[in-house]
């Protein structure tokens, strides 16, 4: 366990430069394509409004969030262009490592959510990327996220820790 006096919390606990919100993405069927939004409400029971994923069985998975730069580190792997809609995650942020929100709340538009976990690529990576599309993709998945409290994100909103 950490000890909470220590450098090492102080640093994990530092200040954050804020993210930036760049891209939102609904999936209304299983399996179905992205659809492309400039806005989203975010509900503590349902999660993401519009997306199939709406479930308030699935309260710790109710956002999937990427940032841009793990596109770009996937899209080296691979030696081809990567987007936000292949990765199938709800919102794409930028300038803020979506790790470091580890057991933290944060504010992303008027919506309040905490990180519940690593967004871990599924075997659809190999069928979307081709061979070696999962391996490409392990730990810049992005993370899950649970709305804590209801609000609404828009392209251009800042992510901040709460």
């Amino acid at each position: 366990m950490l000890n909470p006096k220590s450098a090492l919390a102080d640093l994990i606990n530092a200040s954050m430069r804020p993210g930036t919100v760049e891209w939102i993405g609904l999936r209304s069927i299983r399996r179905g394509d992205m659809t492309v939004v400039d806005h989203v409400d975010l509900d503590t029971q349902a999660g993401l409004i519009g997306d199939h994923y709406n479930n308030p069985r699935k309260g710790t998975r109710h956002v999937t969030l990427i940032q841009r730069e793990d596109l770009f580190a996937i899209a080296s792997y691979l030696d081809q262009t990567v987007t936000p809609a292949q990765l199938r995650r709800n919102i794409m942020v930028s300038g803020i490592n979506l790790l470091a929100l580890k057991d933290k709340s944060f504010q992303l538009g008027d919506a309040i959510l905490e990180m519940t976990g690593e967004c871990h690529p599924c075997s659809r990576m190999e069928e979307t990327f081709g061979t070696g599309g999962y391996n490409a993709v392990r730990h810049h998945g992005g993370i899950t996220a649970r709305v804590v409290a209801n609000g609404r994100v828009r392209i251009g909103d800042r992510l901040t820790v709460a």
